[in-house]
């Protein structure tokens, strides 16, 4: 009797964890290669929009899920030249909101279901050097550490992030152009007025944008958005000048906070924005998910949420194949369907992401304008409900297309 069909999935992400559970729990055989040891990391994305909750509710794990350290903001202020504008009530346009979820605790989550069943197996530490080829075909990952290893599987996944080796080795790169815009991250103790289900703050200044949001862990977590290339110079300046030239931007009462808690800042530091998408997602043997082929910008908080759904229209495509034997041009077929169907979606919110910026780095007169109208019209106020949605804010929150887990 034939073994089952076995799959590399090279990344522990959250495109990676999720796949490898939801094709582990059909019987096929899953080694899932995580580069580093524990999920701890400075970076990770925090935001779970309804889309992507959504996503993981298909995959039956809300109980999971609702149990993990998260803070449930109620409402989105938005400040326009340090002036407050307008609050907007996140539960009066949906009925699952946008959560911050520890997303090391959510990896957890995942790897813990996938153990769970039968013929699947969790790598900690394995980095991926290279892809076996055989005729043309990529048949497996070569592993290197304490205990070098070749892993053979009839379809190598890569969702090992925007540095993919799983992506270069398999000739998928290409060029691409850098994003205006960098991000400074980092967390201070949470402030009395705003609370862990408190409102997340957004002020806007012609060639500046922050936010300051409650976080899962029970502190601030602080974006502020600056010119790609510029941290140079804030830096020669010092973490009090910039932090002061934050607390000017975000008004008296976050300003002083943020001011008053310099020693509590934790681990300030860029992070280098790459937003892109691949023109190919697949070769003989190889498919690319999430930000392995399309690494997404911090705006509108998509990367996570984009990632899950990748994974639910992967196993949609794989699941059948693999059962049935796992034919390589049946696989390949599989992997280039994923493609077609997630290449739109992630091209429309790419699109939106890019618009912010564009605007508000821009040094033309006329981007103080555009705030101002933007300021009165909310104001003005707009109707209740998912329909009255401007349509950045519906694909951010909720997606482009109707994603369904079938397997």
């Amino acid at each position: 009797m034939s073994q089952p069909a076995h799959v590399a999935v090279v990344g522990a992400g959250p495109a990676g964890a999720a796949l490898a559970y939801l094709l582990a729990r059909r019987g096929i055989r899953v080694t899932l290669i995580e580069r580093q040891t524990d999920f701890a990391r400075e970076f990770r994305g925090e935001v779970l929009m309804p889309s992507g909750i959504d996503a993981i509710r298909q995959m039956g794990l809300g109980a999971e899920f609702d149990a993990l350290p998260q803070a449930r903001p109620q409402a989105i202020d938005f400040h326009v030249h340090g002036r407050f504008v307008r609050r907007f009530a996140l539960p009066d346009f949906m009925e699952d909101p946008p959560r911050m979820v520890s997303q090391p605790r959510l990896l957890e989550m995942l790897v813990a279901q996938g153990e769970a069943c039968e013929g699947f197996r969790f790598v900690r530490g394995g980095a991926v050097t290279d892809l076996i080829e055989e005729g043309g075909r990529s048949v497996g990952v070569r592993l290197r550490g304490e205990a070098p290893e070749e892993i053979r599987a009839d379809l190598v996944v890569g969702c090992d992030g925007r540095g993919s080796v799983v992506r270069r080795r398999a000739g998928l790169d290409e060029p691409r152009d850098p994003e205006s815009f960098d991000v400074i991250w980092f967390k201070v103790p949470l402030p009395p007025q705003v609370g862990p289900d408190g409102a997340v703050q957004a002020f806007l200044r012609p060639g500046q944008l922050c936010l300051a949001l409650p976080a899962f862990d029970g502190r601030l977590q602080v974006a502020w958005l600056i010119r790609k290339g510029s941290y140079g110079d804030l830096k020669q300046r010092g973490t009090d000048a910039w932090l002061a030239d934050i607390a000017v931007q975000t008004g008296p009462e976050i300003g002083a906070h943020l001011i008053r808690n310099r020693g509590a800042l934790e681990s300030p530091f860029v992070l280098d924005v790459v937003c892109y998408l691949l023109e190919r997602w697949t070769a003989p043997g190889v498919l690319l998910i999430g930000d392995a082929c399309h690494p997404m910008s911090p705006v509108g908080g998509q990367g996570l949420n984009i990632a899950l759904r990748d994974a639910l229209v992967a196993a949609n495509h794989l699941v059948t194949v693999l059962e049935a034997g796992a034919a390589p041009e049946a696989l390949d077929a599989a992997c280039a369907a994923v493609q077609a169907e997630r290449f739109p979606e992630v091209a429309e919110v790419e699109r939106y992401q890019r618009m912010p910026p564009k605007v508000v780095f821009r040094s033309d007169w006329w981007v103080g304008a555009v705030l101002w109208l933007a300021a009165g019209l909310a104001r003005l106020g707009f109707p209740r409900g998912r329909v009255a949605l401007p349509p950045i804010t519906r694909t951010f929150l909720h997606g482009v297309t109707d994603v369904k887990l079938e397997v």
